[in-house]
C-alpha cells in the first residue's frame, strides 16, 4: 500500500512512450452498482506495530498441492513480518522471518510481493518455489515448497552471494528505492526462468533470469531493464506527471505475466495498467487508466499531501488510484480475465484476457462483509487467483485478496490480513 500521493517535478522521457499513453477514448460504463461476493474465511489479523512483530499483509500467492489439493497453500507476505503460509482454512502453518543485515543502522528486511515458479530445476531435481522481493535489503529471496515438512513446507534455498537488484551498495540500499512489486515468468520456449521486477519510488523494471547453483541454492542475474514513463502529454496539449513527493516517480507494483503469450500487465499505481512482452522488448501500451489520470496536483511540504485541481477528464473510469494487485483468471486456451485492484474506491476491475486493442472491460465487483464478524476488503492491495480444483472447500478454485483495512476488536492498531473467497461467487457474477 503506498501512502498518499504527492507531486514530484515533471521528468522528460523518451518521446515514443509519452506519445503511447494518448490512449483511446474509454469505453462507456453504465452507472450501476457493482456485484458483492463475501470471503468463506479470513486470516488472523497482522498488526504493524511493535506488539505485533510489525507484521503487514500485502501480497499473496496460492500454491496447488497436486497430490492433495485440500491441502493446498497461501503464501503471503506481511511485510517486516516476513513471509506467512496458510491452509485453506486461512489458518496459519508457518511463519518465515524477513532476514536483516545485523547492522542498527541498515533497513530491516521487509516482504513486499510474492509469486510461485513450478518445477525449476535445481541441484537435486525439479521444484516449485516461492519468490519475494525483500524490499529492505534490494534482494530476491527464494523459498523451495517442500509439502509436509515438519516445522513448515518453505525451506530457504537462497544463494548467499545473490546481489542486490538495483543498489550499488548498502548506503543505497538504505534509501530504499529498492526491488518492490515482482511477478515471475516461465518462457514456454526456452524453459528458462524469470523474475520481473519493480523498483520502489521510480518507473523502472527489472527483468532477472532465476539461475539455480550447484549447491541447491539460486540467484539471479539481470537481463535487462526498461523504464516506464513518468511524464505525460494529454490531449489538451499539456504534460502531466502523477503527483508525488518531489524526486519520487511513479512506480510499479501489482504485475503479472499471461503464461500463455507471455506478456506483461503492469499496474503503474497513479497512471494505469500497461501491457508489454514479458521479456521486456517492444513498446508498452497503455490499456486503461486510473480516474486521476491527468489531474494536476501541488505539493504541500506542511501537510505532505498533493492538493488536486480541476479534474480535466482524461482518466478512465473504473479504477480508482493505486491500481494496486493484478492477478489472472485463467481458462481454456486464450480464454479468462485479468483482475485488478482498484485500491482507491474498494473494487476490483475485470478485463478480458484475450489480447485486443485494449483488453475489453468485463464488469467489475466488491468483496463484503459476510456477516458481523467475517468483514470484506478495503484498500486492497496485492490478490491472487488459482482458476483449479482445491478440495472440499473451494472446488471452482480460489480469490486471496489483502484486506488494508481489517476489522477487529482493537482499533487503535494498524491491522490487515488476507481474504479467502469462493473463485466459483466471482464467476458466476462475470
Amino acid at each position: 500500500m503506498t501512502p498518499p500521493r504527492r507531486l514530484h517535478a515533471a521528468s522528460v522521457v523518451a518521446a515514443a512512450l509519452v506519445v503511447l499513453t494518448a490512449a483511446a477514448p474509454q469505453q462507456a460504463q453504465a452507472a450501476r452498482p457493482l456485484p458483492s461476493v463475501t470471503p468463506r474465511s479470513e486470516t488472523a489479523t497482522l498488526y504493524d506495530d511493535e506488539a505485533g512483530g510489525n507484521a503487514n499483509a500485502d501480497d499473496p500467492a496460492i500454491w496447488r498441492n497436486t497430490a492433495d489439493p485440500d491441502r493446498s497453500l497461501v503464501i503471503a507476505t506481511a511485510k517486516e513480518g516476513g513471509l506467512r503460509v496458510y491452509d485453506l482454512d486461512a489458518r496459519q502453518v508457518q511463519a518465515v522471518a524477513a532476514p536483516s543485515t545485523g547492522a542498527p543502522d541498515d533497513a530491516p528486511g521487509r516482504f513486499n510481493n510474492v509469486d510461485l515458479v513450478h518445477g525449476l530445476r535445481l541441484s537435486g531435481g525439479r521444484a516449485d518455489v516461492a519468490v519475494t522481493t525483500d524490499r529492505g535489503n534490494d534482494r530476491l529471496r527464494v523459498y523451495r515448497v517442500q509439502a509436509g515438512r515438519p516445522g513448515g513446507p518453505l525451506v530457504d534455498v537462497t544463494d548467499p552471494s545473490a546481489p542486490p537488484v538495483f543498489s550499488t551498495d548498502q548506503a543505497e540500499i538504505n534509501e530504499q528505492r529498492t526491488a518492490y512489486g515482482l511477478a515471475t515468468w516461465t518462457d514456454a520456449r526456452t524453459g528458462r526462468s524469470y523474475a520481473l521486477v519493480s523498483r520502489r519510488n521510480q518507473t523502472r523494471l527489472a527483468l532477472l533470469e532465476l539461475t539455480p547453483t550447484a549447491s541447491g541454492t539460486v540467484t539471479y542475474r539481470t537481463v535487462r531493464t526498461l523504464d516506464l514513463p513518468s511524464s505525460f502529454r494529454l490531449p489538451n496539449g499539456k504534460a502531466w506527471s502523477p503527483c508525488a513527493e518531489p524526486g519520487e516517480l511513479p512506480q510499479v507494483e501489482g504485475m503479472v505475466v499471461d503464461p500463455a503469450n507471455g506478456v506483461l500487465y503492469a499496474g503503474q499505481e497513479d497512471v494505469g495498467i500497461w501491457r508489454l512482452p514479458a521479456d521486456l522488448t517492444g513498446t508498452p501500451k497503455l490499456v486503461d487508466k486510473v480516474r486521476e489520470y491527468g489531474v494536476p496536483g501541488v505539493y504541500d511540504e506542511k501537510t505532505e499531501e498533493c492538493v488536486a485541481g480541476a479534474d480535466p477528464g482524461f482518466g478512465g473510469r473504473r479504477l480508482a488510484a493505486d491500481v494496486e494487485g493484478l492477478t489472472l483468471i485463467t481458462g481454456r486456451g486464450g480464454d479468462g480475465h485479468l483482475l485488478a485492484s482498484s485500491q482507491g474506491d474498494d473494487t476490483f476491475a475485470v478485463y478480458d484476457r484475450e489480447v485486443d486493442e485494449h483488453n475489453a472491460y468485463e464488469g467489475g465487483f466488491r468483496v463484503s462483509a459476510a456477516n458481523a464478524t467475517l468483514d470484506g476488503s478495503e484498500q486492497c492491495d496485492g490478490a491472487a487467483v488459482l482458476n483449479a480444483p482445491l478440495g472440499r472447500r473451494f472446488p471452482r478454485g480460489l480469490l486471496v485478496v489483502q484486506d488494508g483495512r481489517d476489522t477487529p476488536a482493537d482499533t487503535e492498531r494498524e491491522a490487515t490480513g488476507f481474504k479467502f473467497v469462493d473463485l466459483g461467487k466471482v464467476l458466476d457474477r462475470l
